[in-house]
């Protein structure tokens, strides 16, 4: 066998990897390099569409310090409580291969990304027959090569950041996922001595552009830029090796180690902060400044499948320091704004995914800020911390309280107890309950926006069906009952209970299925 054979082989029993165990941007590489005899296409992807009805998401507790509601409210009636809306995405998937296996481009594409349903009427709206064309209907998120070593695999490009659970880092490709992370990157992974390790270079910010006679950019305020390293060690098996392996009573054990390194030496704020109402500006080296950007992160997962029961755990330690967080050019912090954050996750189930039953408990903590209510970012002069630890926004535990009203798990803990229960199976698919109950509470007690640490008790039961041709509908339906962390107490305001009731479809393709 040859090396390039060899390496082939080792690496397909090593990176092909599920998007639980996809590792810092190394979400797919060479997971599906294998020998081709000719040029090859492959597509896949969804459809989506999602109806939604919100109620009392302000929870009728009156405004936040800022003056705002915790909720967007509705216009024109005060007494008003519902809001709906729907939304639709179509997501492609393109995967390029050269014959003889050794390399690939691929690209993602969504069209209607989240575009409102009747958001662009043709005319008068009551008088509207059609809808007009969208002025930027495509997101192009993803396009990367990669290439076959033979110690390895190399990809470059724009491509999928997902590792471990996705608390960190979420590649955004669940049905129901509204962003997910994609990262500029050069990556390269070996398997080594029954593991993975790979490294990876990140263009993470790049600044302070300027035109070139080819139509290019030059970046003109080198300083400014921002990099990454990125290091990791895994284990892990694919999905249907896991479920092999399962049936055939053997346990897995999957982990993952990742150490992350950030940096800015200087920044040139004009070239991102909002620009003037005529819309000009001309950077000059008058507005560059120091910076001094340092930002360092350890990951650790770890996840166990037994042939009765699997759980899974992530654990975040990320801290750093800003020498200067001032924007205005020619204004320097006298104290630096330092961070240490933490966040992890527990996942577990009694049951396999084709059992008819079942069950298991759920948990998290983000550190917060003290001070920071409901996450806010305090800088000088009110505060020199940073430490609320942020769960990535399509790290979904809940409806209302976090996914719509905070945005994400940040300066909390909270305990979900879950479980599913099949209804029924025929050839064409199966519907199946699911149902969880979602306690949570605030990390730290001046997080909140009164003081008080629980913050509430959320109730998400769901229906859900799915087909064997790739036909998935959900209705989920949530129920905030808040608790004293929500009250306003400097205007008597107790925060009432709020609602959520959400209609999913989803038509795949393709590997999708």
């Amino acid at each position: 066998m040859s090396s390039r054979s060899a390496t082939c082989a080792l690496v397909a029993l090593g990176l092909s990897v599920s998007s639980v165990a996809s590792a810092a941007g190394f979400s797919d590489i060479g997971q599906d390099i294998t020998p081709r005899e000719k040029f090859e296409v492959k597509l896949d992807g969804y459809f989506r569409a999602r109806s939604e009805g919100l109620y009392n998401l302000d929870l009728d507790r009156g405004l936040l310090p800022s003056g705002q509601p915790i909720f967007p409210t509705p216009l024109g009636d005060p007494r008003a409580q519902w809001l709906t809306h729907a939304d639709m995405r179509l997501r492609t998937d393109l995967a390029i291969y050269a014959p003889g296996g050794g390399v690939a481009v691929k690209m993602r594409l969504d069209t209607l990304d989240n575009v409102a349903l009747g958001s662009m009427p043709q005319g008068v709206p009551y008088t509207s027959l059609t809808q007009r064309p969208a002025g930027n209907i495509f997101s192009l998120r993803r396009a990367y090569g990669q290439v076959l070593l033979p110690f390895g695999f190399l990809a470059v490009g724009r491509m999928g950041n997902h590792w471990g659970l996705g608390m960190l880092a979420h590649g955004g490709d669940c049905i129901d996922c509204d962003s997910g992370d994609s990262v500029d990157r050069v990556a390269f992974a070996t398997p080594l001595v029954g593991h993975v390790f790979a490294f990876a270079f990140d263009y993470s910010a790049t600044l302070a552009l300027a035109p070139r006679a080819d139509d290019r950019t030059i970046a003109i305020a080198p300083l400014s830029n921002v990099r990454s390293l990125s290091l990791a060690m895994l284990r892990f098996k694919d999905d249907v090796s896991r479920e092999r392996r399962r049936k055939a009573g053997k346990t897995t054990v999957e982990y993952g180690l990742l150490g992350s390194y950030r940096w800015q030496d200087g920044d040139v704020p004009a070239a991102y902060l909002p620009k003037p109402a005529n819309g000009a500006i001309e950077l000059t080296g008058a507005q560059v400044m120091g910076r001094g950007a340092q930002y360092y992160i350890g990951d650790a997962w770890l996840r166990v499948t037994h042939p009765e029961f699997s759980i899974a755990g992530e654990f975040t330690y990320a801290g750093g320091q800003v020498d200067n967080a001032s924007l205005i050019p020619g204004v320097v912090t006298t104290k630096p704004v330092k961070s240490a954050q933490i966040g992890f996750a527990i996942e577990s189930e009694i049951g396999t995914v084709t059992s008819p039953f079942g069950a298991g408990i759920d948990g998290g903590y983000a550190s917060g800020d003290p001070g920071a209510t409901l996450g806010a970012a305090t800088f000088p002069p009110n505060g020199n911390r940073v430490d609320s630890f942020r769960f990535h926004p399509d790290y979904h535990i809940d409806r209302i309280l976090f996914r719509e009203i905070i945005g994400q798990v940040t300066g909390a803990f909270y305990v979900r107890p879950h479980a599913r229960a099949r209804i029924f199976k025929v050839p064409t698919g199966e519907l199946r309950a699911e149902f969880a109950t979602i306690a949570s509470f605030a990390s730290t007690s001046d997080w909140s926006p009164s003081g008080e640490r629980p913050l509430g008790v959320e109730v998400d039961p769901s229906l859900v069906y799915k087909s064997r041709d790739g036909f998935y509908v959900a209705l989920d339906y949530g129920i905030l009952f808040p608790l004293a962390g929500m009250d306003n107490p400097k205007d008597n305001l107790r925060a009432q209970l709020a609602e959520s009731i959400r209609l999913r479809v989803a038509f795949l393709f393709g590997g999708g299925q």
